[in-house]
């Protein structure tokens, strides 16, 4: 991957980031045996060539986009972190942002393209999945573990499989349904009824 000190001196990093994202967008559309990078050159302003010094080809530009994406939900997941206060308001306001943010139909397409490619840049693949896991699951699993201490829940032996079984109560829901079935099925439940739906659910196996 390239750095700003590595650009063309005509490449600015912005005009990267509009590359990555035009590349982004091919990919999550068409797939990566389709996506040429010819296309995706000219939607950006620059030529081939120039696009072929910045990413030595298809592999590196998916690899580039793979690594946006996880930056980006990164930024947006600073959203989601449990507020301090008691249980209820803590793992409602984490489980209200999660299904919110799980529920966005462009996650899902970042994820179908993920699953999709698995095979052919697993390596990509595993650093996508592992940053999403650390992030999301990093900032409940301390959010439970400072409840537990504190006595608001009951005394937790794995926090890990409390928090996993918390975020796939939201995670079926409004994000494992639509990936199968796809965008034309709608959920019967908001992302806030299904967050409070499964705090509530959670508060009667682990409240205090």
């Amino acid at each position: 991957m390239h750095g700003p000190a590595d650009l063309p001196h005509d490449i600015s990093e912005a005009k990267r980031r509009l590359i990555v994202r035009r590349a982004r967008e091919h990919f999550i559309s068409e797939g990566y045996a389709a996506t040429r990078m010819e296309p995706i050159a000219r939607e950006a302003g620059v030529s081939t060539a120039t696009l072929y010094i910045l990413f030595s080809g298809k592999a590196a530009l998916f690899s580039a986009v793979i690594d946006d994406a996880a930056e980006d939900f990164a930024r947006r997941m600073d959203g989601v972190r449990a507020v301090e206060g008691d249980a209820r308001a803590t793992l409602t306001s984490f489980a209200e942002a999660y299904a919110g943010f799980m529920g966005e139909p462009f996650v899902r397409s970042v994820f179908r393209l993920v699953i999709a490619e698995r095979p052919r840049m697993e390596a990509v693949a595993l650093r996508f999945f592992d940053k999403g896991r650390t992030e999301f699951g990093g900032a409940l699993i301390a959010a439970l573990e400072r409840l537990s201490g504190s006595g608001a829940l009951k005394p937790l032996e794995r926090p890990s499989w409390a928090a996993g079984q918390l975020m796939g109560m939201i995670e079926h829901p409004v994000f494992l349904v639509p990936l199968v079935t796809g965008e034309e099925v709608r959920a019967r439940r908001s992302p806030a009824e299904v967050a409070g739906a499964a705090v509530e659910t959670f508060l009667a196996r682990y409240g205090a």
